[in-house]
């Protein structure tokens, strides 16, 4: 495998950023990579043309590149400037990434300025480190295999030292204070002296429920001399501010938010310690799937699915030099030892009792000491050390927040999918040793489904059509099967109440999937077991119900086991494990999996872990307690509830009142946050273009990339026009997706929404589409003949973002006609309303769509007309109405990243007039005598709401408005 880069140094050049990789022993010198100011175009250099470095703050060291990214006209370059090993694997270490650099890639003097700040204060915090080491904090060596989620553990191997601090990690060994006397010895002082005498104290629980880790030491954060009462979220975001550049004049909309996506980016991709990486292995396939090609470099092998920065990356593979391409996976890599014995001693001793190398959960200091491990030659004959590995894989597909990707989309992939592996071997990785693998999955339900986040226990609403679902159901588990194998489906929601809704019908899916395949050993194993019911009052080891019934089903199925470099056995199905959001209950649940599936691997080692003397096995739960809150703050931006069962096996009202916090917080998350958080994931993975921060300064929301507009919009016209166009006699001629007022016969009547056009050579018709059901609502139709004008033009109907203020975008049509008797509107309520003449009004509700009702309805409509001439003595006229309609814009934030080429918004409205005024005159031919002269264009070009009418109606209230939503959401 190709070698990659280990250490990078980042510096400014006249005519670009220039990035030098650092040569490993033995190695040549990669050749240097320039990024070009204003376009940001990588290039490789000549090796002699290395930069010059040698002026103070001139450059930074970085451990390797996430990749390149651009908004409007600014561009950054994003490195990892701080990593943590948090695992070794087949003798290769695993970092999580725990700090990055952003450095604008515009002019000299700004790379530069941020290159100085970057240095200077990645050499502030080496020098606060430096000084926390050798006063106290790492009296012992540190290990080979530590624990993954522990912010500051000065015992694991942090990146952030220079040479001369990791040699005085053992300086201090024969000094000790009070303080870490009692820190070492809190299983005798308990809990609360060791959150005491921690450096961060009471406050590290509160951050890490919000997904933030500590940005003063481990990583390149800034220096922790600042006042008591500053906050460091605010010095965060001060240190973020001076990476960016002045904008350039007449920015665009979405450059506005460029601080607050500087800040995002750091925080995600760093100091949320949610990101890992190897030089040496490819983190994103499992034992099962990982790849023999060893000739590849790691960023061809790496599984799409879980490479979460190859769109970043996207920039740098043209360049012959691949040194540079470094994958990166979110999700959770934790990784512990223990001992097990083959014949234990009856007796209570804790020397010969199983050891565990990590006995403190995260969430309780970052301060810890791991006891000091017994080395192999201590154990006894009937003994062995073991290493077990927790790899959680997050996929990229519909990745995202939790009430903003629920379901699946119409590819069949499902939000908040995670394929979790345990890894069991021996503590040494050798080759004539077994290496056990389990790969485990959740996921969320897979239909179309949306649940509000504005409630703490919101409904779940189905979306679109049961044949919609099923499609999209079947190729979700088409997928899963042909990659994993048999299928065995966990389903933990309720029962009774308001997630049943949804559990009902993923049981009905599952019963149509299986009724149609013809081999049933691929058929969907389905068990639902109510979780809360089953644990009701507290009774988590209720949970063990659950394996009685599956227990025989995962030990048929297995693990992978390979020895020398050879898969012995394959893993035969997977268990796919889902609740409403996949973290709680599923992670309680499959935790239980895996410690089965343990037992069972060292049963076939010869070691029985319920003979074990220790059968609290705290090493095993903290770990995946770990990993549940790993993938808990990813998804929901908290803590896993339901933790202080997973880590201890007890519940009591302390993890209740915990839980209320978390549930609290995640439902303020869910409000605020998360929307501008969604934008800017979509926008790095590359499911979206830099458009989507002016589509979110306009409507401080963002639209979901999984879900194809335009083949929902296809679907609307054709599912529309079998519904309104009865009569077989008229010729389709073609139909569009527009915007529309609610109320009709206005111009302006917010909110308005999308609806779909239908032109006939005989009529138009306006048809309301219900797009989360797939069904018209209602719809108009207008006789051609009576059309007696259109308007072409400006149509504006609001100015307070620069997006819905741009004229050239905002283009409307309006068209104009008298009514008669055969122009009709119809309303699908289960049955039929349908009017003729005044089109708002309705009569009768006996008919359905699809029957004869047009005929009846122009036979009333011709009788009331009799009845008011009889009474008048004269033709009662009825007023002119209207139909206005605004065309959707032409570039959206997900065309641009599919090269979609589309008419502008004025060209659409130019052919639908000009085909509506074609058509028109055909109908009205018989009106015109023969000889006459030719007949003037219907079609009048002026503005319909122009910017001036549009900023005069725009009311104080309704921009404060938007200013508030900015400020919370924005």
């Amino acid at each position: 495998m190709p070698s990659l880069a280990r250490k990078l140094l980042i510096c400014a050049a006249v005519d670009g950023l220039v990035i030098q990789p650092l040569a490993t022993k033995g190695q040549r010198t990669p050749p240097p990579v320039k990024i070009k100011y204003g376009d940001a175009t990588p290039s490789s250099l000549p090796r002699d043309q290395s930069p010059d470095t040698s002026k103070p703050n001139s450059s930074f060291e970085a451990f390797g590149i996430v990749g390149l990214f651009t908004v409007s006209r600014l561009s950054y370059l994003i490195t990892i400037t701080g990593r943590q090993q948090v695992a070794q694997v087949r003798g290769f270490p695993v970092y999580v990434v725990t700090d990055v650099a952003l450095t604008p890639c515009t002019t000299q003097t700004e790379a530069e300025s941020a290159i100085a700040n970057t240095a200077t204060k990645l050499q502030r915090a080496s020098a606060d480190k430096f000084v926390d080491d050798s006063d106290s904090e790492s009296e012992v060596d540190a290990p080979s295999v530590s624990g993954g989620d522990d912010t500051e553990d000065p015992g694991a191997l942090s990146d952030r030292e220079t040479p001369g601090n990791k040699n005085t990690l053992g300086a201090g060994s024969g000094r000790s204070s009070i303080a870490e006397d009692v820190i070492k010895r809190r299983g005798s002082y308990g809990r609360f002296a060791q959150r005491w005498f921690s450096r961060k104290g009471w406050m590290i629980d509160q951050k890490r429920n919000l997904g933030l880790s500590s940005i003063e030491t481990d990583q390149a954060g800034q220096p922790r001399d600042k006042g008591k009462n500053e906050n460091p979220d605010k010095e965060l975001s001060d240190t973020v501010v001076k990476e960016k550049v002045d904008p350039p004049p007449a920015p665009s909309a979405g450059e506005s938010l460029i601080p607050k996506l500087l800040r995002f980016a750091h925080i995600w991709l760093g100091t949320s310690r949610s990101f890992y990486f190897s030089y040496d292995l490819d983190l994103t396939r499992s034992v099962a799937a990982r790849s023999t090609a060893a000739d590849l470099p790691l960023h061809q092998v790496a599984d799409p699915t879980f490479f979460w920065n190859q769109s970043l990356l996207r920039p740098f593979q043209g360049l012959s030099d691949e040194s540079l391409l470094l994958p990166i996976m979110q999700g959770f890599v934790g990784q512990r030892t223990f001992v097990v014995d083959r014949h234990p001693p009856q007796v209570d001793s804790q020397q010969d009792s199983m050891e565990m190398s990590d006995m403190s959960p995260p969430l309780e200091s970052e301060v810890q000491f791991p006891p000091v491990e017994r080395a192999s030659v201590d154990l006894r004959a009937s003994e062995k050390k073991f290493v077990i590995t927790v790899i959680s894989r997050r996929s990229t597909r519909r990745a995202g927040l939790r009430y903003l990707r629920r379901g699946i989309d119409e590819n069949g992939y499902t939000a908040n999918f995670v394929e979790t592996e345990q890894i069991l071997s021996a503590s040494t990785w050798d080759a004539s040793s077994k290496i056990y693998s389990f790969v485990q999955l959740r996921g969320s339900i897979p239909l179309f489904f949306t649940q509000s986040p504005y409630s703490l226990k919101p409904i779940p609403v189905l979306q679109h059509s049961p044949e919609a679902n099923f499609r999209a159901f079947k190729k979700h588990f088409e997928m899963v099967g042909k990659t994993y194998g048999p299928v065995q489906l966990v389903n933990l929601v309720e029962k009774h109440g308001v997630e049943s809704i949804i559990g009902k019908e993923y049981e009905k899916n599952v019963e149509k999937f299986n009724g149609q395949k013809v081999d049933e050993s691929r058929n969907l194993a389905f068990e639902w077991f109510d979780f809360h019911s089953a644990c009701r009052g507290m009774k988590f080891e209720n949970v063990s119900l659950l394996l009685d019934i599956l227990g025989k089903k995962i030990e048929k199925a297995g693990s992978t086991v390979e020895r020398r470099g050879q898969i012995e056995r394959k893993q035969d199905g997977v268990l796919r494990t889902n609740c409403m959001d996949c973290l709680d209950r599923t992670n309680v649940c499959q935790s239980s999996f895996g410690k089965f599936m343990l037992d069972l691997q060292l049963k076939e080692e010869g070691f029985d872990m319920s003979a074990q003397l220790d059968q609290e096995n705290s090493w095993f739960n903290t770990l995946w307690a770990d990993n549940g809150d790993a993938i808990s703050k990813q998804y929901a931006s908290t803590a896993a509830m339901k933790g202080d069962y997973t880590r201890t096996r007890k519940r009591d009202y302390r993890g209740m009142v915990n839980d209320l916090g978390l549930s609290l917080t995640r439902f303020y998350n869910g409000m605020v946050n998360d929307y501008f958080s969604q934008a800017a994931i979509d926008f790095f993975l590359g499911n979206v273009s830099s458009m989507v921060f002016d589509e979110f300064e306009a409507t401080m929301m963002s639209k979901d990339p999984g879900v194809s507009m335009s083949k929902m919009r296809e679907q609307a016209i054709e599912t529309s026009q079998k519904i309104a166009i009865e009569d077989d006699k008229e010729d389709f001629i073609g139909g569009w997706t527009l915007l529309s007022p609610h109320t009709s016969n206005t111009i302006k009547s917010l909110p308005f929404e999308e609806v779909v056009l239908l032109l006939t050579d005989t009529a138009l018709y306006l048809c309301r589409f219900d797009w989360k059901l797939d069904k018209v609502s209602s719809f108009e139709r207008v006789d051609l003949a009576h059309i007696v004008s259109i308007t072409v033009g400006t149509y504006i109907t609001s100015a307070i973002s620069p997006a819905e203020a741009d004229e050239s975008k905002n283009v409307g049509i309006v068209v104009t006609y008298e009514p008669g008797k055969f122009d009709v509107k119809r309303t699908n309520t289960r049955s039929l309303s349908s009017t003729s003449g005044k089109s708002d009004q309705t009569s009768g509700k006996n008919d359905a769509f699809g029957g004869p009702a047009a005929a009846p309805a122009a036979v009333s409509g011709i009788l009331n007309q009799g009845i008011l001439s009889a009474i008048t003595g004269k033709p009662q006229a009825q007023p002119p109405r209207k139909i206005a309609l605004k065309a959707l814009h032409s570039r959206t934030a997900v065309s641009d990243t599919k090269d979609v080429k589309r008419m502008t918004e004025n060209e659409q409205i130019n052919v639908i007039a000009t085909e509506i005024e074609r058509l028109v005159f055909l109908n009205q031919a018989q009106t015109v005598p023969e000889g006459s002269e030719p007949r003037k264009s219907i079609i009048e070009k002026k503005d319909i709401i122009s910017l001036a009418e549009a900023k005069k109606s725009t009311g104080i209230l309704e921009q404060w408005g938007h200013s508030i939503k900015k400020l919370v959401w924005a």
